[in-house]
C-alpha cells in the first residue's frame, strides 16, 4: 500500500511539473503581433491589395482617353510584274518582270478634344473605382483581423478552461490521497477509493478532450496567419472588455466608417458618372488629326521613275450622331435604373448595419451582466469549495458532497470564461460593424 502512495504521489509531481515545462517551453504570442503577422501574410489580405494595385494602376488621365495617341507606321511594298502599258498615241511598252517599290513611314497624332465631356466623367469614375477598391480592401482586412481576434480569444478561453480542469485534477489527486489513507487505517471503504478513482479518469478525459480542441485551433490560428501551423505557442491570460461601448456613438461611426456601406455608397457614385458617360453620346465627338511623314516610290516603267516626298498633314474630324436606331435612349433608360438599384442598394446595406448593430449592442450588454454574475459565482464557489476540502479532509462531509462543491467550481469558472469570450465577441463584431477595429 505505501508503494502505491509513492507511486501516487510521484505521478502527481510529475504531472504539476509537466504542465509548468510545457507553459514555459511555449512562446507567448501577443495579441498585437499576431495582428501583424495576420497584415503581412494572409493570403484573402494580399489578394485584396493586389486588386488595389490594379484599381489604382486603372486611375489614370490616359485610361480616361484624355491624352493622344501618337503611333509611328512604317509601310513597304515591293512587287515583280510583267506590265504592258498603251500610250495615248496608241503605241505600247512591255516589259516583264518590272520592279515596284513603295515606301511610307511617319508619325500620326489623334487627339479627341472634346466628346461631350465623357472622357472627364470617365476620369472621376477611375478614381471612385480606387477608392471602392480601397474600401473593399478595408473590408477584407477588417474580416480577417476580425477572425484574428475571435480566434485568439477562443484560445485565451480554452488557456483558462484548461487552467480550470488542471486545478479539478489537482483536487481529484488530493481527494484519491486522502480516500486511500483513510482506507489504509481503516476509516474508509474500497468504494470511496474506487469512487475516487473514477472521477480522477473522467476529470483527465475531459481535460485531454480540452486540450485536443486547443491545440486545433492552434493549428487554425497558425492557418488564419498563414504560417507554418505546426508553429506552438501560447497566449494571453485575460480577455480584456471594454464595457463603456454606447450605441449612438457606434452608429455614428458606421454610418461615417463602415467599409461595406461606405463600398456601396462609391458603387452609386459610380453609377453616376455611368450615367453621365453614356449621356455624353448625344454630343459630337472631334478629333484632332496630325503627322509628319516620308514617301518613296520607284517603278520600273512609266513616266514617272521615281518620286520621293515629305511633310506635315493636320485636320480634324468631327462626328455628330444623328440616329442610331434608338441605341442612346436604350442605354441612358438602363443606365438610370443601375442609378435607382444602386440606391437601394445603399439604403438597404443601411438598415442591415443598423439591424447588426442593433442586435450585436444588445448581446454586448447581456453578456456583460452575465460576466457580472459570473464572477460572483466564482468568488461564491471557490469559498464553498475552500470549506468543503477542509471539512473532506477531517471526514465531516461525504465525498459526494465533496465532488459537488468541486464540478461546482470548475463550471462557475467555466461560465465564467465562457461569458466573458461572448462578451468579446460582441465586443468585436462591433468595433467591425462601427468600422473602428484597432489594427
Amino acid at each position: 500500500m505505501w508503494l502505491k502512495k509513492i507511486k501516487h504521489n510521484l505521478y502527481k509531481t510529475v504531472f504539476l511539473l509537466l504542465i509548468g515545462f510545457q507553459a514555459q517551453a511555449q512562446e507567448l504570442l501577443k495579441l498585437e503581433d499576431a495582428v501583424k503577422i495576420a497584415l503581412e501574410n494572409n493570403y484573402e489580405i494580399k489578394i485584396a491589395s493586389n486588386n488595389l494595385k490594379i484599381d489604382e494602376t486603372n486611375s489614370s488621365a490616359g485610361n480616361a482617353g484624355m491624352l493622344p495617341n501618337i503611333t509611328a507606321n512604317v509601310v513597304n511594298t515591293n512587287s515583280i510584274q510583267n506590265i504592258t502599258q498603251t500610250q495615248s498615241d496608241g503605241s505600247q511598252k512591255s516589259l516583264d518582270g518590272a520592279k515596284n517599290l513603295g515606301l511610307n513611314y511617319g508619325v500620326n497624332l489623334g487627339w479627341t478634344v472634346f466628346d461631350g465631356m465623357k472622357m472627364f466623367a470617365k476620369r472621376e469614375q477611375l478614381k471612385v473605382l480606387q477608392k471602392q477598391g480601397e474600401s473593399d480592401l478595408k473590408l477584407t482586412i477588417f474580416t480577417k483581423i476580425s477572425d484574428v481576434y475571435a480566434t485568439y480569444f477562443n484560445l485565451v478561453q480554452q488557456q483558462q478552461q484548461l487552467m480550470a480542469l488542471d486545478s479539478t485534477l489537482i483536487l481529484s489527486n488530493e481527494r484519491l490521497t486522502t480516500a486511500q489513507n483513510r482506507y489504509t487505517i481503516g476509516k474508509a471503504s474500497k468504494l470511496v477509493v474506487l469512487n475516487a478513482q473514477v472521477d480522477l479518469n473522467t476529470d483527465t478525459s475531459l481535460r485531454l478532450t480540452q486540450l485536443n480542441l486547443y491545440q486545433n485551433t492552434k493549428i487554425q490560428l497558425n492557418q488564419i496567419l498563414a504560417r507554418d501551423t505546426k508553429i506552438d505557442f501560447k497566449v494571453a491570460n485575460e480577455i480584456p472588455i471594454d464595457n463603456q461601448l454606447k450605441l449612438d456613438d457606434l452608429k455614428s461611426l458606421s454610418d461615417k466608417q463602415n467599409p461595406q456601406l461606405q463600398s456601396q455608397i462609391l458603387a452609386k457614385n459610380s453609377a453616376d458618372l455611368q450615367l453621365k458617360q453614356v449621356k455624353a453620346g448625344r454630343y459630337p465627338t472631334v478629333t484632332i488629326n496630325s503627322g509628319y511623314g516620308f514617301s518613296h516610290t520607284e517603278a520600273s516603267l512609266g513616266f514617272v521613275t521615281q518620286s520621293q516626298g515629305r511633310g506635315l498633314t493636320y485636320g480634324f474630324t468631327a462626328a455628330i450622331p444623328i440616329f442610331n436606331g434608338f441605341y442612346q435612349s436604350r442605354n441612358e433608360k438602363i443606365a438610370k435604373i443601375q442609378v435607382d438599384t444602386a440606391d437601394l442598394v445603399v439604403k438597404q446595406q443601411q438598415t442591415i448595419l443598423d439591424s447588426q448593430l442593433g442586435m450585436a449592442f444588445q448581446s454586448y450588454q447581456t453578456n456583460l451582466q452575465l460576466t457580472t454574475i459570473e464572477k460572483s459565482n466564482v468568488d461564491i464557489a471557490k469559498q464553498n469549495l475552500d470549506i468543503t476540502l477542509a471539512k473532506f479532509k477531517i471526514g465531516t462531509i461525504t465525498p459526494i458532497d465533496y465532488r459537488t462543491a468541486q464540478l461546482n467550481y470548475v463550471n462557475a469558472l467555466v461560465r465564467y470564461s465562457n461569458a466573458q469570450f461572448q462578451t468579446k465577441l460582441n465586443e468585436i463584431t462591433l468595433s467591425e460593424l462601427a468600422g473602428n477595429l484597432k489594427l
